[in-house]
């Protein structure tokens, strides 16, 4: 069954590096004004010698470590999807609650849906799209 869901759209080519999407996702998730980045469900990571920005949001946590060997070409630089994957796990320091280490995952910024991250990035490198997702039927009674 297929059904209609929301989620965030990361276009690498557009990404500047500005953080404005880690700062507003982290100022989402506080009850302070303070910012504190390792609240933050978005990091974005940086090249320095190849000169790219590839945002990632946090997704499922698994206490495995990854053995993928697949790459991606970002702006015509060879990147391992590591660096570009979603888990919180052993291998990433990061999207883990900080003081209490609970993997973080991207919850939108609420019900309903509206993802900081989204509103203030100003390179249009995230977008909030609907697609059409497989759906596991549900068992029947």
């Amino acid at each position: 069954m297929k059904a209609k869901v929301k989620k965030i759209q990361i276009d690498f080519d557009k990404c500047t590096g500005c953080r404005h999407c880690e700062t507003a996702c982290a100022l989402s998730h506080t009850e302070t004004d303070t910012v504190n980045p390792r609240l933050s469900r978005i990091k974005v990571n940086v090249d320095v010698a190849g000169g790219n920005f590839f945002p990632v949001i946090a997704g499922p946590y698994t206490d495995a470590k990854c053995t993928s060997r697949n790459y991606a070409i970002i702006k015509g630089e060879k990147y391992d999807l590591c660096r570009l994957c979603r888990a919180a796990c052993p291998v990433k320091p990061y999207f883990f609650e900080p003081g209490t280490e609970v993997p973080l995952k991207c919850d939108l910024c609420g019900e309903p849906p509206d993802p900081s991250c989204v509103k203030w990035c100003t390179s249009g490198a995230l977008s909030f799209i609907e697609v059409e997702e497989h759906v596991a039927d549900e068992p029947k009674a």
